[in-house]
């Protein structure tokens, strides 16, 4: 990404955390993060990368609800910042954290094993 991509994706973030927690009032949108938002070098297309909170049924149904609200929030988008063209935008799953949890339990287990190991020796 460009260094103005890289700023107008910064923005983005900045405004989308905005207009996701007060602007939107649809019921199946739960706790939404917005992690990060990547924009491609011409600024057209831009994907926003997202954390809920919640189980899996709660997180698909969020996903549904912010495509649909998907034209809305690219409006706001374009009211809030001042580019010729407001990106395409797409929503999709921050992965990070799940597999961030997922490496920190696996050294607590092996902590403990070898805890255990040490014990009984």
């Amino acid at each position: 990404m460009s260094l103005r991509a890289n700023r107008v994706g910064e923005q983005m973030k900045k405004e989308l955390t905005e207009i996701i927690g007060r602007k939107l009032k649809d019921p199946r949108i739960g706790f939404v993060t917005v992690t990060d938002v990547r924009v491609t070098g011409d600024l057209q297309q831009a994907t926003v990368y997202i954390s809920v909170l919640g189980n899996q049924e709660q997180k698909e149904n969020t996903l549904i609800g912010l495509a649909k609200a998907s034209g809305f929030i690219r409006s706001e988008i374009g009211k809030r910042i001042r580019l010729r063209i407001t990106p395409e935008i797409s929503f999709e799953w921050d992965e990070s954290l799940e597999y961030g949890q997922r490496i920190e339990t696996l050294i607590h287990q092996i902590h403990s094993e070898e805890e255990n190991k040490n014990e009984e020796e």
